[in-house]
């Protein structure tokens, strides 16, 4: 009876306490938000969450591995590789970087101001003999056709590009010797020979391939969304001949509003890649502007670029210098952002510059890039205001022919636009946060204290970066299965033995997915205790 009565009165006791801090006022309530449950809005919940976890990581090396999370065995990803131009792509490579390309086929009157006529002048007359020497040279003194045994293509191609690349070591050597001693930028620049530039970024509004679309269409959920567009992985693979980089960005040429401006035109080109003859593999995405995060000159000066055969017809020779441009130069740049702890999911803050050069020794084409955006996924690829910038000049001749080691024909104008991109100075922005997105104290994987975290995450990037297959590659379903077992069940008692008769799916596996390392009984903190840390600890990011 006492049990009763003490329940009772401490339930009593309960309801008063509800009733006393229960408010009539509903002025201060917050409600959660409604939220719309259709399949797109879903989907755009679910990326949304990802982008911001990706956001939210402190380092760029951690940023980079968030992108790479969710497949094991890398994106299947449209490659683009330097040099490689099809046929009428320009369209394609416009819409895929949102670039605008400006149609006078001559660079910005920004580069009327870097230097005066009379400086420019007097600065040819001294490098002039140098460059007319150093071509007649390596064009006819210098007999390179001894290196090879075998006359074949692939040996003549060989030989034009070590042409190509020591007319541009010369040159780079020369101007760097003359204009170090004016320029302090120059002489604290550092040049890469052949650097490795990669980048990665996800295209939106392409028209879903054939095998997405039937695939669509046989689901009774996704029937209605069959011809919606999907988000594509690009992947971009470049080697310049040679790039400077110094400390600080180069200045921008064009006002971020004014890139806003809807009448900058950007061509639309929604159909499938495969359409112009592009392949797709799997990649883990990676973003290599040429050196490792940490590296204090972390921005572009300029990139030589090598032209040598870079399209199978001379028809299409006019767009196919444009689109390697735009690709040299977005790929570069983005990759430049990256380490600054943008990526391709949020956009950058401040707009970027390079200045590129594309050449097959005795011709010369310059290009100026201006990064703006890098939001081209979803439905950024058309509403996106913003649009990246691309100055690029026709094709000039360097010289007419070379006689007996004596360059006829000497163009001046070439090497004036030469100048003008090495005299073109970087400068710090004050005012401006360059790396919003990275932690406050820790940027790199070198800042993190706890050795076993940063070894951890400094291994499985640098595996990431290497693109290394698995140790077990992905499971596949062979054509005679896909005929006879999928598409015409013509073998319905055969045994299951494929992971993907057991609903495996290999493309949706995390990168995380797989057992840790096993720790030995006698390096464990506890070897006495059984069943106790026999799994090494890992510490992927939370993407």
């Amino acid at each position: 009876m006492y049990a009763v009565l003490r329940k009772s009165r401490t339930l009593k006791n309960v309801i008063q306490r509800c009733n006393s801090t229960t408010s009539t006022d509903t002025s201060t309530v917050a409600y959660p938000p409604v939220l719309d449950l259709a399949y797109k809005a879903r989907v755009r919940r679910k990326d949304e969450i990802w982008y911001e976890k990706i956001k939210k990581l402190e380092t760029v090396e951690e940023k980079l591995y968030g992108i790479n999370m969710p497949r094991y065995y890398g994106w299947k990803s449209l490659c683009l590789k330097e040099r490689h131009v099809l046929c009428n792509s320009l369209d394609q490579a416009q819409y895929i970087t949102r670039t605008h390309v400006v149609n006078n086929h001559e660079l910005p009157d920004f580069y009327n101001n870097v230097i005066t006529s009379e400086q420019l002048d007097a600065v040819i007359q001294i490098i002039k003999n140098h460059i007319e020497n150093i071509l007649g040279f390596e064009y006819y003194n210098r007999l390179r056709e001894q290196e090879i045994t075998e006359k074949t293509a692939e040996n003549k191609k060989k030989l034009q590009d070590d042409l190509i690349n020591g007319v541009v070591y010369q040159i780079n050597r020369i101007l760097l010797a003359t204009l170090s001693s004016n320029l302090p930028h120059l002489m604290k620049a550092q040049v890469d020979y052949e650097p490795r530039v990669e980048a990665f970024w996800f295209i939106g509004g392409i028209d879903p391939p054939t095998l997405v679309r039937k695939a669509r269409a046989n689901s009774k959920h996704l029937e209605a969304y069959a011809d919606d567009p999907v988000n594509m992985p690009v992947q971009y693979f470049g080697s310049p001949i040679l790039q400077l980089r110094h400390q600080f960005p180069l200045k921008e040429i064009v006002p971020l509003n004014e890139c806003k401006n809807p009448e900058l035109n950007v061509p639309e080109f929604k159909f499938d890649p495969r359409t112009l003859g592009h392949t797709f593999s799997y990649k883990h995405a990676t973003c290599i502007p040429g050196f490792w995060p940490g590296d204090p000159d972390e921005f572009g000066l300029l990139s030589y670029h090598n032209i040598n055969n870079s399209t199978n017809s001379e028809v299409y020779y006019e767009d196919s210098y444009i689109v390697q441009a735009i690709f040299a130069s977005y790929g570069w740049l983005l990759s430049q952002a990256s380490y600054q702890g943008f990526s391709t999911v949020y956009d950058i803050t401040y707009p970027l510059t390079s200045q590129t050069i594309f050449t097959n020794g005795q011709e010369w084409s310059f290009c100026v890039y201006q990064l703006n955006t890098t939001l081209v996924h979803s439905e950024h690829v058309d509403q996106n205001p913003k649009r990246n910038m691309c100055w690029v000049t026709k094709p000039m001749k360097l010289f007419d022919t070379i006689e007996e080691g004596k360059v006829h024909g000497f163009n001046e104008d070439v090497l004036r636009t030469l100048i003008k991109f090495y005299v073109n100075m970087p400068e710090e922005r004050l005012n401006v946060d360059m790396k919003p997105y990275l932690g406050k104290t820790i940027k790199y994987l070198a800042d993190i204290e706890d050795r076993d975290r940063r070894v951890f995450l400094e291994r499985g990037f640098k595996h990431i970066s290497s693109n290394r297959p698995k140790h077990y590659l992905m499971p596949e379903m062979y054509a005679w299965q896909k005929i006879y077992i999928v598409d015409h069940k013509t073998r319905p008692i055969d045994k299951k033995r494929d992971p993907w008769q057991f609903g495996y799916k290999p493309t949706k596996r995390r990168l995380d997915s797989h057992l840790p390392l096993y720790v030995p009984k006698c390096l464990r903190a506890n070897p006495k205790k059984k069943r106790v840390d026999r799994w090494a600890k890992t510490y992927y990011p939370d993407a």
